[in-house]
């Protein structure tokens, strides 16, 4: 990699690391900022759902266009505003708004919020695609990325302890101190964003390349068998993910018995998941990527379903040892995810280029942000119902079926689905060995 390219990872990573502190506060605890100020379970699933529908729509209309928007600063650039706009707004209702209103405010902040976001997220990760076609490297680059991700999620958690102690003090401490983050979060952002795509630099190759019609861009992503079967696996662990996310804050402060300790339990998921990049990196070149990224699936799902014993453990300490210790496990299979499973639809990309002789990171990223989107929308929605018919009330003792219920979508339904897409990716071919003949053909055609 040369030292341009080093320079572009770094700003790439580090405008991820800002951006992340805001998405990871958000992520964990929105649905406790909305349970707080007066919505249901269910009004909180519909409105997620919603949310990520609105999002998947700005992820398929992408789809259609990302790869003929021009330079991927520009996008970026555009998305920079409505993004720290959208984030403030989330966290500053107007305190004297009624129902409908306030419902009607958080549906368009949080919609506008995460498409913004996408907006960012998808020439982002485009250009990190671009930055190199190696095999492995890629692996390495995306490691990074993963790195960045699970770091600025640890900096949300401090935020998140700052949130959790002004909810014990009442609601109007609540939307202080959820106000004053946002605030700060925004122009970290702001700040981070404008410097990176002030100095990031696109690679010249790249730069105005023939692209079919947006439709024929969407076909080709589905004809190609290997990024189809990526498509269907992608669906399956992000239905699976999905509770896991909206569920922790819940699980911690009503099965596990104490919400002070959430920060903890989240730190001992994402520290693994940081710090075991370094070492997935040489083992997915020893066992190969496809390989590792099954192991690493089968693991995440052991991981959470060991957690289905929590409503049936008597004492508050073994509940904190087993959550813990499952916690730290499914952190080191993520670290693993999110290294290899970025750097292997690198690696379809490549493929598409060798079947139509056209780049479409763009399109490509874009279509696995819309199904990861709508996979997750789909299961929030049905987490809301669940937890409504389980007789789920908040800031009260739970009944038994309600925890088992929680526990049930939090660690028994991603085992499922986690076992579902290890199993489907045994059958996917796009080896290193075809990698590298099929970027002797590209360079091939290059050269002629």
């Amino acid at each position: 990699m040369s030292d341009q390219s080093r320079r572009d990872t770094t700003l790439l990573v580090a405008a991820r690391v800002v951006r992340l502190f805001a998405y990871g506060f958000l992520s964990v605890v929105l649905a406790l900022y909305l349970t707080a100020i007066g919505f249901s379970a269910q009004a909180v699933g519909a409105l997620l759902t919603m949310t990520l529908v609105g999002d998947a729509g700005v992820s398929l209309w992408l789809t259609l266009r990302a790869d003929r928007m021009g330079r991927r600063r520009i996008w970026m650039l555009a998305s920079v505003i409505p993004t720290c706009a959208t984030f403030v707004m989330l966290f500053s209702p107007p305190a004297t708004m009624g129902t409908f209103g306030l419902a009607m405010w958080m549906a368009v902040g949080v919609i506008g919020f995460y498409s913004a976001i996408t907006l960012f997220a998808v020439p982002h990760l485009s250009l990190g695609a671009e930055l190199t076609t190696n095999y492995h490297e890629r692996s390495r680059l995306f490691g990074l990325r993963h790195a960045a991700f699970t770091l600025g999620s640890i900096l949300a958690l401090a935020s998140m302890q700052i949130f959790i102690n002004a909810e014990a003090k009442g609601p109007e401490a609540t939307r202080a101190a959820a106000e004053g983050i946002s605030w700060l979060a925004s122009i970290l952002m702001f700040g981070m964003v404008l410097f990176a795509v002030w100095k990031l630099r696109e690679r010249a190759e790249f730069q105005n390349r023939p692209i079919g019609l947006p439709y024929k861009a969407f076909a080709d992503v589905w004809r190609n068998p290997h990024a189809r079967l990526l498509i269907i696996v992608t669906f399956i662990e992000s239905v699976g993910s999905a509770a896991i996310g909206a569920l922790t804050l819940y699980v911690a402060q009503y099965v596990v018995g104490n919400l002070g300790l959430a920060p903890a339990i989240i730190l001992a998921y994402m520290i693994p998941s940081t710090f075991s990049v370094p070492m997935w990196i040489p083992l997915s070149r020893r066992f190969g990527k496809i390989r590792i990224w099954i192991f690493s699936m089968l693991l995440t799902g052991a991981s959470f379903g060991v957690m289905f014993a929590l409503p049936f453990i008597a004492e508050e300490a073994t509940r904190i040892w087993v959550i813990v210790l499952a916690a730290i496990f499914a952190g080191l299979a993520a670290g693993c995810g999110g290294t290899v499973g970025p750097s292997i639809q690198g690696d379809v990309i490549d493929y598409d280029e060798y079947l139509t002789g056209e780049r479409k990171e763009g399109s490509y990223f874009s279509v696995w942000s819309f199904v990861s989107k709508s996979a997750t929308g789909v299961m929030l929605l049905l987490t809301g119902f669940v937890l409504q018919a389980s007789g789920f009330m908040p800031n009260v003792e739970q009944t038994l079926t309600a925890k088992v219920a929680m526990v049930s979508l939090y660690s028994l339904f991603p085992l499922v689905c986690y076992a579902i897409g290890s199993a489907m990716m045994i059958r996917f071919k796009l080896d290193e060995t075809e990698h590298a003949r099929i970027r002797v053909e590209l360079q091939r055609r290059r050269v002629s």
